[in-house]
């Protein structure tokens, strides 16, 4: 795909919405829909690397209740003709159809390839990639196992959702959280990751979030890994201006 002249392309990640409280998350999610509103104005497309939600579990007829001016933003985007990609993250793994079916997103649930004037793009949320972490891998098979999915959805929305906020605050394991530090060039999995599959296929670009840090490591000739960060902390964002990346903060 070639970018339109005056166009860009958006990425963010981690905005981990629900979290820590109702009024926390309240001012984070206006944040974010300011800049959404802003990308709308010259956006080619937009990416959500994951966990837009601290907790999302679809049952057949409900869903999360809150997130409206989120949603609703997304869907004012998608209706405007502007794509919208979404990877699900280890927080909102759970999510099947409803993005596509009421917001019109095209939802992904593992890294994809895109093209984008003739830059070749590998993005991501970046859960379970690379070396190490052998728990949280684990335990993501037992959380996306048809199977367990299906007895979940046997409670009560009520008891799933206020369990499911609860372990995801408090056990790291199933989070899949570690500590937001940087852990050196040479030791940071994504960026492993990347390399690993440098020797498959080149890429320009590997865009990842999960590890909540803005990031830049080069990995290769003409090839970077950036990490996009978070809308906790840092309020970071990519943009592809058609000729090269660059992590922005947000106002």
């Amino acid at each position: 795909m070639q970018i339109p002249e005056g166009k860009q392309i958006y990425f963010a990640s981690d905005n981990h919405l629900g979290a820590p409280t109702h009024e926390e998350s309240l001012i984070r999610e206006k944040k974010f829909v300011a800049f959404l509103d802003e990308a709308k104005k010259d956006a080619a497309a937009i990416f959500l690397l994951g966990d837009l939600f601290d907790f999302w579990f679809e049952y057949k007829e409900v869903v999360p209740k809150g997130f409206t001016r989120t949603l609703g933003k997304l869907a004012e985007i998608a209706d405007s003709g502007i794509p919208i990609f979404f990877f699900v993250g280890n927080h909102d793994l759970w999510m099947n159809d409803y993005f596509q079916k009421e917001l019109g997103i095209e939802v992904f649930h593992k890294p994809q390839e895109f093209i984008y004037n003739e830059k070749r793009f590998l993005i991501g949320h970046g859960d379970g990639l690379g070396p190490g972490d052998l728990g949280y891998k684990r335990m993501k098979k037992v959380f996306t196992n048809p199977f367990s999915k299906w007895l979940y959805r046997w409670l009560h929305p009520d008891i799933g959702v206020k369990l499911a906020k609860h372990l995801s605050v408090k056990n790291k394991l199933i989070s899949g959280d570690e500590d937001a530090k940087f852990l050196g060039e040479d030791n940071e999995w994504l960026a492993l990751y990347a390399k690993r599959k440098l020797e498959e296929k080149h890429y320009d670009y590997f865009i990842f979030g999960h590890r909540h840090l803005p990031m830049k490591i080069e990995i290769g000739q003409n090839s970077v890994y950036h990490n996009l960060g978070d809308w906790i902390v840092h309020y970071t964002y990519g943009v592809f201006d058609g000729e090269s990346f660059e992590l922005k903060n947000w106002k």
